[in-house]
């Protein structure tokens, strides 16, 4: 039977079964699991981005006064943080699963379609609510 999570005054449990909650959490650790090593790859590649431009430079005022990073390095950084944001996105979804309150939209409290979470395992707006924001 499903565990029901208090979510301020309303209680509510997942519209899907145990198996279909499973499915969700395989996709989900899989989605997870490729994030993190991108994550990986990405801190690898900015790491080694800053120790070149510190070899680079003889003396560390002349790195701090040269301006921001370059276009490449700036967009890797910036697809680290996506990626970081969308892992802690997947996380909470996992937890949801957990709790058994996962697909129900965050904004109307109803069902968000089992096609929705296929292609957004992380969603918490269904489509109604998506295209009203």
């Amino acid at each position: 039977m499903a565990t029901m999570k208090k979510d301020k005054s309303k209680t509510r449990v997942s519209p899907y079964n145990d198996k279909e909650l499973e499915f969700f959490r395989e996709t989900l650790l899989n989605k997870r699991k490729e994030t993190e090593k991108e994550i990986e790859s990405l801190q690898n590649a900015l790491g080694e981005s800053i120790k070149n431009l510190s070899e680079e430079s003889s003396d560390a005022s002349d790195a701090a006064d040269s301006g921001p990073l370059p276009h490449s390095k700036g967009e890797k950084y910036k697809l680290y943080t996506r990626q970081r944001d969308f892992l802690w996105e997947l996380n909470n979804a996992l937890d949801r699963i957990e709790n058994k309150t996962y697909g129900i939209c965050k904004v109307t409290g109803k069902k968000i379609s089992k096609q929705r979470l296929e292609e957004l395992p992380h969603t918490q707006l269904s489509m109604d609510a998506e295209k009203k924001s």
